[in-house]
């Protein structure tokens, strides 16, 4: 039979049985005592009806799983931003808190921005300590280098970067060593005067454990008070090759800004002029800068002693995300009563208005005294009012909407100190952390930043409405 034929004979055998499933009954016909039954166009077409219901089952069985593994992860991190060293207390247990910083940070790169934090505190952060840490989370996550905001004369030796300075520059600081004046303190709560020429130096730091992300410079800016609207300052790196001039003929509070077309390792600043220096920010690419501003001797109550409008522009200007004030230790050996804890409280609560008020844009936390000991009875033991100071520091923090971190529950709570000493993570004097103990902590807050991040990052996945059921769900 020829090859047509055999195609036509197939294709009169398909329209035949088509046209039997079409028109044959769909509950069968019964021929005597027996039942014929031909199946639908539906069932050729589609297969059997149990296929459908075992693909059904299957994709529930599916969604199942995954809305279990869903709640076993938030479960988890429940627990984690419960019960994990180092956890943070949110006012009114607001798990999105620190949402609106890490949108910001994630964006930095891809603004062209610098998103900055500020780390106050008292000696525990000199050097760099602590804050080197927290520097070196952000930008690995977020992009950024250099070692961030410096003042143009730096008394305390830094890990993060080297630096000198000459010229007519006199000191102003609302805090320790030198003169006081009205207000004009910047926002490292001090500033430098100049009156003629000075001259800046910066080099990277060869210090090992420094992170190599810190060792660059390519965005530099200088945040100045022009006196009178003649200030100039000129950029040179160390190729030799002069960068723009800063010049801009106006009085009032400016920022002098060099974008390097590479990053180097040195640069110098050659400034002339009558001008408050407030600080110059050593920065590489965009991404997020970890300033580090120790304060020594100072209690945190340096932010009411700025004049507003100075603070204010000073945080716009550098575009600030998130404030850290780390103080109470120095206050601690003073309090020892309610007047006097009740009277450091309440000077808190008042910087942290002030800075509020001043630039609400930011991200306030706020972080207590480590334990501290003192001899009583012959032996040595925690300060009496520690632990009532810390309770109240953390209410005053959450009351204005500032997030508290409790060093003093991260070292293990009272008398940990002594524990700290012997093995070689505080000094003799059972005050200040050593670079070791120092380190673990900054690691340990560098660590619950990460599990509020990908917390953060977790719940982007998830509709609200699902989020809040499934977490007051896995609450109980």
């Amino acid at each position: 039979m020829k090859p047509y034929k055999i195609l036509i004979f197939i294709l009169l055998i398909i329209c035949a049985l088509g046209a039997i499933s079409l028109f044959f009954p769909k509950d069968g016909l019964r021929i005597g005592k027996k039942e014929l039954h031909f199946p639908t166009m539906e069932q050729v077409l589609t297969g059997p009806e149990e296929s459908k219901v075992e693909l059904k089952e299957e994709v529930d069985s599916v969604a199942l799983k995954q809305l279990n593994d869903l709640k076993d992860t938030l479960h988890q991190y429940q627990v984690a931003l419960t019960e994990q060293t180092g956890h943070f207390y949110l006012p009114n247990d607001d798990v999105s808190f620190f949402d609106r910083l890490f949108a910001k940070m994630e964006q930095a790169r891809r603004n062209h921005e610098v998103v900055r934090v500020l780390h106050y505190g008292d000696s525990q952060i000199e050097m760099d300590r602590i804050s080197c840490n927290l520097r070196s989370y952000f930008q690995s996550t977020f992009g950024g280098g250099g070692p961030g905001l410096v003042p143009v004369i730096q008394t305390i030796p830094s890990f993060a970067v080297s630096q000198s300075a000459s010229g007519a520059l006199t000191l102003y600081a609302s805090y320790g060593e030198g003169a006081r004046t009205r207000g004009n303190y910047g926002l490292m709560c001090k500033c430098y005067h100049l009156a003629g020429g000075a001259t800046f130096t910066a080099y990277a730091s060869r210090h090992k454990d420094t992170d190599p992300r810190v060792k660059r410079f390519s965005n530099v800016t200088l945040l100045y008070n022009d006196r009178d609207g003649h200030f100039r300052a000129t950029l040179r790196d160390r190729m030799g090759t002069f960068k723009d001039t800063c010049e801009n003929g106006l009085s009032g509070v400016h920022t002098c800004h060099w974008l390097l077309d590479s990053a180097t390792t040195s640069l110098q600043i050659n400034m002339q002029g009558n001008a408050d220096i407030y600080g110059i920010m050593l920065d590489d690419g965009y991404g997020v800068a970890v300033d580090n501003i120790p304060l020594r001797g100072s209690s945190g109550d340096q932010f009411t002693l700025i004049t507003d409008t100075l603070l204010r522009t000073s945080y716009k200007q550098a575009n600030v995300g998130l404030i850290i004030l780390q103080f109470g230790g120095n206050s601690v050996p003073v309090i020892y009563n309610d007047k006097s804890l009740n009277n450091y409280c309440n000077s808190i609560d008042r910087q942290i208005k002030r800075i509020k008020s001043c630039y609400p844009a930011a991200t306030l936390l706020f972080i207590g005294p480590s334990d501290m000991s003192t001899r009583r009875g012959g032996v040595m033991q925690t300060y009496p009012m520690l632990p009532r100071l810390i309770d109240s520091l953390r209410a005053v923090a959450l009351r204005n909407n500032a997030a508290y971190w409790d060093i003093y529950e991260v070292m293990g709570g009272q008398n940990s100190m002594l524990a700290w000493v012997r093995n070689g993570l505080a000094g003799p004097d059972y005050i200040h952390f050593t670079p070791a103990g120092a380190r673990r902590v900054g690691k340990t807050l560098a660590q619950n930043f990460a599990t509020m991040y990908e917390f953060y990052r977790t719940r982007k996945k998830i509709p609200q409405n699902q989020f809040d059921t499934l977490w007051n769900t896995s609450a109980k």
